[in-house]
């Protein structure tokens, strides 16, 4: 088919030029990161581990307390997806005797004892959003005739009940939904951390770099008196200080509060070198003359500036955050049981023997891993997204 010479030809390159001229800043940064791949792909790993945290009761297979100590330290339980050419999920039932030597309990898979599991089963009770009661859950093992109905209110978690994809820990309960809990935990406090750290270092770094004089150097060897102190030691001597007979949600709060206290130093220093940079600059001057009052100049025409470099390093202070709280949590002087987290869960690992014979407990050193690197690609590739002179 011949073409039309008469017809106008559409020059690409120029509006490629145009789209770009006239986007913003935002869309320009989007634009760059979605060239970068890893940062994509571990965008995608931090929210379905926010997406996990906020439907851990859906997602859950048992009560997280449900104890079975027949169970301790059961062997995780496989997913079969097919049976005979047919897609029917099951699991295994397992058999245990006990190994005279050793006087260890020994659980062998029996071929012939297929568990089915189901989508959207009945589970125990939960709350969506406070006010909402339901028992449904992602997957679980029907009720079937010619046996016990299962125990669904706390007290106990029977193997024809729960299907053990993580194994179970030494008092027989679900590592698999006590990870999913874990989750929840564990990466609200990055973010609730952040937060707070946040706000201290816009608020105490902005008026040190607008007004300057006796305010800056106060503020600044106050960041610098508390960048001398080590870190772990200090959190440490704090989350030591937290008394023992707290609750969960004020320990909770506690443990984020003394993270959060000594990480916002490094925000505050960056703000105020780009407030220096920024205050003598012409929107500055404009806004003053305008009769805007200083709070509005910092908040409302300083800040959103640079506001592309604060994101970046929000995505890699959550990470610390996370490492901080596992770290106290694992040593004992963070969040303690009942709560759970990673940290909480990793103290069962601290035994070299028990990992030696029951490997599936390190799983919750796996998720920190896999959040820590997933946010350091994320923040690596906002950063790269965010720099000027890319």
């Amino acid at each position: 088919m011949a073409i039309d010479a008469s017809l106008p030809r559409v020059d690409t390159t120029e509006d490629e030029e145009t789209r770009v001229f006239v986007a913003s800043q935002w869309r320009l940064m989007w634009w760059r990161f979605k060239k970068h791949k890893m940062a994509m792909v571990s965008t995608g790993v931090v929210l379905a581990m926010y997406l996990v945290s906020a439907g851990a009761e859906f997602l859950s297979i048992a009560h997280p307390e449900y104890v079975e100590t027949n169970l301790g330290y059961l062997p995780p339980q496989g997913i079969r997806w097919f049976d005979e050419g047919s897609f029917r999920p099951h699991v295994l039932g397992l058999s245990a005797v006990r190994d005279p030597v050793t006087f260890k309990k020994v659980f062998t898979p029996d071929p012939e004892d297929k568990i089915p599991l189901r989508f959207f089963v009945r589970g125990f009770k939960y709350e969506i959003l406070g006010f909402v009661t339901t028992d449904r859950h992602l997957i679980g093992i029907p009720a079937m005739p010619g046996k016990p109905a299962c125990d669904l209110e706390g007290r106990g978690a029977k193997h024809d009940c729960t299907p053990y994809l993580l194994g179970s820990d030494k008092l027989g309960r679900d590592i698999w939904s006590r990870m999913i809990y874990a989750t929840r935990i564990s990466m609200s406090i990055g973010l609730v951390g952040v937060t707070l750290s946040l706000f201290l270092g816009i608020t105490l770094g902005g008026v040190s770099g607008f007004f300057g004089g006796i305010t800056d150097t106060l503020i600044q060897r106050l960041i610098e008196i508390i960048r001398s102190v080590p870190t772990l030691p200090l959190w440490l001597g704090l989350a030591a200080a937290v008394p023992r007979n707290w609750s969960i949600l004020r320990i909770y709060f506690a443990i984020t509060l003394v993270i959060s206290l000594f990480a916002w130093t490094e925000m505050a220093r960056v703000v105020r070198g780009r407030f220096l940079a920024m205050r003598e600059e012409e929107f500055v001057m404009a806004a003053r003359l305008s009769g805007s009052s200083n709070m509005r100049i910092i908040f409302r025409h300083m800040v959103p500036s640079f506001m592309s470099h604060i994101v970046t390093i929000v995505t890699l202070s959550i990470p610390g955050m996370i490492i901080g709280e596992t770290a106290l949590s694992f040593l004992g002087l963070g969040l303690r049981a009942p709560a759970i987290s990673w940290g909480v869960l990793l103290r069962a690992a601290q035994n070299v023997q028990s990992i030696a014979l029951y490997p599936w407990m390190m799983v919750p050193a796996l998720a920190v891993t896999l959040a820590v690197l997933a946010f350091n690609f994320m923040g690596d590739g906002i950063r790269d997204a965010a720099d000027p002179y890319g």
